[in-house]
């Protein structure tokens, strides 16, 4: 497979160049997309789907129970379809346990701990949801120092445990909702999705959003073992193509837009899968392009921007009170991009969020 052929399909897979209908479409193809970044999570959602969604559109589905936000892998959050939740959580939340089992132990967290802050949380949930900040009160009145991450430990151990889910965003007058409230995941997840084989289920709906991807990429992404992650393509190979030497894609693919162009310039968000999601990069983007988007050395990664699906600079936003409106500012890592097609891949993201 060219590099050309390689970003193409990409593109393709990413909805980029094929558009979902509507936000929850393009959430349940892609499965699962970064969100640490709440309003980047969000955008990388509108940027996949047909028409001119906003904000309102994604926090609507929020609202509905559609969608959720959780730590479904990598101990990182992410945006799934609530249907998915569970059965990815049957996946990942072993592995999850075992990564940050050290630092549970620095903090004192354990079974016991969690059970008697899950069980005062159920009480206290019966009446709708609560902020980060009354979860965090929450386990101070139990006598349980939240300070040193402690509490957001238990808040994130818990949400991996299915006790609780972020759901309903936070509304902010005159600005951008930056938070959502925790729910109880049993109460809030109303339909479930159940597949026969969870592991080969998990290989193939990271191809179907991200390929031609290989097992190294989807070990990455989904923060299995190489081991396991050879186990689940294994399990599902009667499902995907192999299109290349350890390159595999869906067997249904979605379909291309009329008249789309793989050289459209493109504003990708903050953490966007179409960059971050791969164990090797190099396809979309050169080493100096990959050292100014990063990740940094605080994990960071810029929002930026495409050009014939490759990575040609970087913009920013703020998101602040009062400022969601203002414009996004572009910096510009090939010199010969067009800035009128910059302009343009910008106002889309302006659209978007003052919608």
């Amino acid at each position: 497979m060219t590099p050309s052929a390689l970003v193409s399909e990409r593109l393709r897979s990413h909805r980029l160049t094929a558009p979902a209908r509507t936000v929850t479409d393009a959430a349940a193809h892609m499965l699962a997309v970064q969100s640490q970044e709440f309003l980047a999570g969000r955008w990388a959602l509108g940027i996949r789907t047909t028409g001119s969604p906003t904000l309102g559109t994604v926090d609507r589905a929020f609202a509905r129970g559609e969608l959720v936000r959780s730590w479904p892998m990598r101990g990182t959050l992410h945006i799934l379809p609530a249907r998915d939740l569970h059965w990815v959580l049957s996946v990942t939340a072993e592995r999850q346990r075992k990564q940050v089992a050290a630092r549970h132990r620095e903090l004192g967290i354990d079974a016991e701990l969690l059970g008697r802050v899950g069980a005062a949380i159920r009480e206290r949930l019966t009446d709708g949801g609560r902020t980060r900040a009354q979860l965090l009160d929450d386990v101070a009145s139990l006598g349980i120092d939240p300070a040193g991450q402690r509490g957001v430990h238990i808040i994130g151990a818990l949400c991996v445990d299915l006790v609780l889910v972020q759901g309903p965003v936070v509304a902010r007058d005159g600005a951008v909702g930056r938070e959502q409230l925790f729910v109880l995941a049993d109460e809030h997840v109303s339909v479930r999705s159940t597949p026969d084989d969870p592991l080969a289920e998990f290989f193939v709906r990271y191809v179907d959003g991200h390929g031609p991807a290989s097992v190294a990429d989807f070990a990455w992404w989904s923060g299995l073992t190489l081991g396991v992650a050879r186990e689940a393509l294994e399990r599902s190979r009667h499902r995907i193509t192999e299109v290349d030497d350890g390159l595999f894609v869906s067997a249904e693919r979605p379909r291309r837009a009329r008249g789309a162009d793989d050289a459209v310039v493109r504003a990708l968000p903050m953490f966007d899968e179409y960059y971050i999601s791969y164990a090797d990069r190099g396809a979309v983007a050169d080493a100096e392009a990959m050292a100014r988007i990063g990740p940094g050395k605080n994990g960071m990664v810029r929002a930026s921007l495409l050009s014939g699906g490759r990575i040609a600079g970087a913009w920013t936003h703020s998101a602040a009170v009062g400022r969601h409106g203002d414009a996004p500012v572009a910096e510009l890592f090939d010199t010969e991009l067009d800035p009128g097609a910059v302009a343009t891949a910008l106002q889309c993201y302006s659209d978007f969020v003052t919608g």
